[in-house]
């Protein structure tokens, strides 16, 4: 028997680690440079040190990540003109900023505002740790009118960084943040059920209690019964707002409820809280698509409705097919969200009901334009569509070769390689953040040479003006995809669609939730798919299996149309969200498939079903099929009463569910 010291053990685990990498990678310095990484990670000064060394002798490519990390290991002790010097030097590196950032924290920690001030205007990223000091430091350097700009850090949902309380501080003292300021976030942090955030907030008002922190969490945990009780008095600002939030958490779970006790305690509030009710009441109800949330929008008329509640102020009249309360809804959105698509393609399908057509069509024609879902259900909507518009514009030789022979693309083939993509895709996006629509598409098609289909989608998808179609829709294992899609049926251009969607064509994809491979499946849904698409012998291993991930998928595809008796948005829905709740979501009557989209709950599966529709769509132009208008593809949704759903539907639930967790 003998004891291994902690030291020892470290050192032990740090030469297993870098052991087990040692043999995978041939190219010269890779070796070194994976060594370089361990010591990185398990705080080795004097490893990494050793080979920051053998890098720059072997003038090594992707040395200076090596210089990077060792200079964050010795950041604290560093000398400001060393780090300064260091960020000059590779200033065109995407490691630069987030050193430049680490850098400005330790300045503001120490109090070095001079220092800070004089590197800020460098900083790229977005970091409300940093953000907060900069306003500090403009502050303390004398600016004290930039405390009134800091007023957005303030009106947050969410927790600030603790550094943020400084700045806070400051202006709460000069006045900048008032009692109305910290009665808004008080609010804003209840509606999200950010207790402890709350109380933090309360306690800077000036008519704060001690006994209020334990209401609020009365009011959290036992609504119905505080409301009932009246167990806060609702003769001060703190009563109202904590009884406004009790009605609160029952809206979330039941309309009803929070109606009726609502209007046992109405007279109580000031005519704005009473707004304030029903605009989170209606918010809640349309989220759960109950028509009655349309009426109540309506009587929120002595409150300002955030982004969220006109988004579904909108819904809920589109999914009722009140084109004027459409209209409505839109008006009073601030104009950056009135000129998102959706709601410039809405508003021109609401005008067209009220033969508005040359403004509806200007706004079609200005839509149309644009390469998404709502761009294209425009062009549909214009006189004379073309049904193949397909602008293309092909790169040369010359420009890819251009394009190869940047060093951060050599630095991001090399990352690549090493496995370290996080870091490749950050020297990519640096890269291209600048290109034009021709080097955007001769680094998409560079990308694609590479078989990074993920990195050439994203690219080519930036372009505003030209455009390469064929790398927007790359159709790579089509030796795969043809016949799958084939012997179960369904059509290609959706598989294609689904996947572009899922994982990009990178098979080795694995989402935050566990769905893995090509088509992203989830363990679960896999190994219940398995034996019924004809695989024997199925093991977790085999999900990211090219054929046998492809075979999966569209066994599932199948699935869900059977499911839904045909019915392509329900069943990608499904896809993304399980059956149940694509076939939840499907109103008392008729909905154009685009409506039904629209009008899904959960951002994520609708985002998702109009990008997969809107990818089949060109799909079926990159595969030769037969095309159809986008609007067609989407379809008709029948009425609850009118859908029809197959067998399948009987299959337990918990084996079919899928991603979404909203």
């Amino acid at each position: 028997m003998f004891a291994i010291s902690i030291k020892n053990l470290v050192s032990i685990t740090f030469f297993i680690s870098i052991f087990a990498i040692k043999t995978c990678f041939a190219a010269s310095g890779d070796e070194e440079f994976l060594q370089a990484r361990a010591a990185y990670d398990q705080k080795n000064v004097i490893a990494l040190s050793d080979y920051v060394q053998q890098l720059h002798s072997q003038d090594y490519l992707l040395a200076p990540y090596a210089d990077y990390w060792l200079m964050l290991l010795n950041l604290e002790d560093a000398e400001n003109h060393t780090v300064v010097d260091f960020l000059n030097t590779y200033s065109a590196y995407p490691f630069a900023d987030r050193l430049r950032g680490a850098y400005l924290k330790k300045l503001a920690k120490k109090q070095d505002w001079e220092s800070f001030s004089s590197e800020i205007a460098n900083y790229q990223l977005e970091d409300a740790t940093v953000a907060c000091y900069a306003a500090e430091s403009s502050a303390v350097l004398g600016d004290a009118f930039v405390l009134e700009g800091a007023k957005p850090l303030w009106l947050q949902a969410k927790e600030q960084p603790s550094n943020c309380n400084n700045l806070f501080d400051r202006m709460q003292a000069a006045g900048v943040l008032n009692e109305e300021n910290i009665w808004a976030r008080f609010r804003l942090a209840l509606v999200e059920d950010r207790i402890s955030l709350a109380k933090g907030i309360l306690a800077r008002s000036k008519y704060y209690e001690p006994n209020q922190a334990k209401l609020i969490d009365k009011a959290y945990s036992s609504p119905s019964v505080v409301l009932a009780k009246k167990t806060i008095s609702f003769k001060s600002r703190f009563g109202r707002e904590a009884n406004l939030f009790a009605l609160g958490r029952i809206a979330k779970i039941n309309s009803q409820q929070a109606l009726n006790a609502y209007n046992k305690v109405a007279d109580l509030f000031m005519p704005e809280d009473r707004s304030h009710f029903y605009g989170n009441l209606a918010l809640q109800a349309a989220r759960r698509q109950e028509p009655q949330a349309l009426q109540w929008f309506k009587l929120a008329d002595k409150t300002e409705l955030n982004k969220d509640q006109l988004a579904w102020f909108a819904r809920s009249a589109l999914r009722e097919e009140n084109w004027l309360e459409l209209l409505n809804a839109i008006a009073k959105m601030p104009a950056i969200q009135a000129e998102e698509g959706a709601w410039r393609y809405w508003k021109a399908r609401a005008l067209n009901t009220k033969n508005q057509t040359l403004e509806a069509n200007t706004l079609f024609a200005n839509l149309s334009t644009e390469r998404h879902f709502y761009g294209w259900l425009a062009q549909e909507e214009l006189e004379g569509f073309m049904s193949s518009p397909l602008s293309t514009y092909k790169v040369t030789e010359l420009e890819v070769d251009e394009i190869a022979n940047i060093p951060a693309f050599a630095r991001a083939e090399a990352l690549q390689r090493l496995d370290l993509k996080w870091e490749a895709k950050s020297e990519w996006a640096l890269a291209t953040r600048d290109f034009g629509d021709k080097q955007m598409l001769a680094a998409a098609e560079f990308a694609t040479r590479k078989k990074w289909y993920d990195l050439a989608i994203i690219t080519a998808d930036k372009t505003t003006e030209t455009h390469d179609i064929a790398l927007r829709y790359p159709t790579p294992y089509r030796d795969l995809m043809k016949p799958a899609a084939g012997e179960r049926g369904v059509d290609e251009a959706w598989v294609y669609g689904i996947t572009r969607q899922e994982s990009r064509f990178m098979h080795y994809a694995k989402s935050g939730v566990g769905a893995a491979g090509l088509m992203q499946l989830m363990p679960a849904t896999a190994k219940w798919v398995a034996p019924r698409a004809g695989i024997s012998n199925y093991h977790n291993g085999m999900i990211q299996q090219l054929d046998t991930n492809i075979v999966l998928g569209t066994y599932y595809m199948s699935h869900a149309l059977e499911i839904f008796n045909g019915q392509a948005v329900l069943a990608t829905a499904a896809y993304n969200a399980g059956p149940s709740r694509a076939k939840k979501w499907v109103a008392a009557i008729p909905l154009e498939g685009a409506i039904y989209a629209e009008t899904i709950p959960f951002s994520e599966t609708r985002l998702y079903v109009q990008k997969v529709m809107t990818n089949a769509h060109l799909y079926a132009h990159r595969l030769g099929l037969k095309p159809m208008p986008l609007k067609q593809r989407l379809g008709i949704i029948p009425s609850k009463s009118q859908l029809i759903t197959g067998s399948a539907d009987n299959v337990e639930p918990e084996m079919v569910e899928q991603k979404t967790v909203e």
